[in-house]
């Protein structure tokens, strides 16, 4: 994953973009502070927008006095291979790095399943 994508914020915005094709940035704003439940300071909000399309993960046009912006085939590739990543690990994909490739079980997994009372 490129760095670009560690934040959670930048992935979040170019997943609302990729369900809604493109929103305008207040839209954007309000569905993500919606989601997070808490306000987001405009100056990071905008800063973060800026950083995307910087790096050619979103397109921005003007409409009016509004920005409209959309994912970019490089933006919605990169989330949909952070998609794919994360769902290999949810889904246990990931079985033989989260064991090691020994077949043991993990502490989360111990811990999910309840006492091990072997003795």
């Amino acid at each position: 994953m490129t760095k670009w994508f560690h934040s959670g914020r930048r992935r979040d915005l170019c997943a609302l973009l990729y369900d809604r094709g493109e929103l305008r940035a207040q839209s954007l704003k309000s569905r993500l502070e919606s989601h997070y439940d808490e306000r987001i300071d405009p100056g990071s909000f905008y800063g973060t927008l800026s950083a995307l399309v910087e790096s050619g993960y979103l397109d921005r046009r003007t409409e009016g006095i509004a920005d409209v912006y959309a994912l970019t085939d490089a933006g919605e590739t990169a989330l949909l291979d952070h998609y794919a990543w994360l769902g290999d690990r949810i889904e246990g994909g990931g079985d033989s790095e989260r064991t090691g490739g020994g077949g043991d079980r993990t502490e989360r997994e111990a811990e999910r399943d309840g006492p091990d009372l072997k003795d």
